[in-house]
């Protein structure tokens, strides 16, 4: 029985390769690449000069490549622990976003730490689901997650430091 659907399964096979060849074959020119056309033709094509920007747009563009200079130097001043454990999902200050893209976790900032810790204690203790979250809580003691409350907490007021 094997060798009889094995034979049926190769004669099909090669019954369709043939019915392909036949064909024209698609990958192998034929009558599908006359549509695709030259990759010369398309590289040279003449593209329009671009519109002169406005000074608003030129000072956005200059901010815009201080900040990527700068980096973090003006950024709230957080412990390596949040930078290893939440600052990838949440933001380096908690916004949820990272270079004006949303990130995969919320964002945390102005949460208050009791909040924070309540979220936490249930992740841990899987009363919230997320895989990620219980993940990397599941070896964390009360007092790292109380820490880690303390610390989101005062990001409201760490940034009112560092923007003083």
């Amino acid at each position: 029985m094997k060798n009889t659907i094995a034979a049926i399964a190769t004669i099909l096979v090669l019954g369709l390769m043939a019915w392909t060849f036949s064909k024209g074959g698609a990958y192998h020119g034929g009558e599908h690449a006359k549509g695709i056309g030259s990759f010369a033709d398309a590289t040279t094509t003449t593209q329009a000069a671009p519109a002169e920007k406005s000074d608003e747009e030129k000072e956005t563009d200059q901010l815009r490549a201080l900040k990527e200079k700068a980096g973090n130097i003006g950024a709230i001043k957080v412990s390596m622990e949040y930078k290893s454990k939440c600052a990838a999902c949440h933001g380096a200050n908690g916004s949820g976003e990272q270079d004006g893209r949303k990130l995969m976790g919320p964002k945390l900032y102005g949460q208050s730490a009791d909040k924070i810790y309540k979220d936490l204690a249930d992740f841990k203790a899987n009363r919230k689901e997320n895989v990620i979250m219980r993940g990397l809580l599941i070896n964390t003691s009360e007092e790292e997650l109380r820490r880690f409350a303390d610390e989101i907490g005062e990001f409201p007021s760490r940034a009112a430091e560092t923007n003083q």
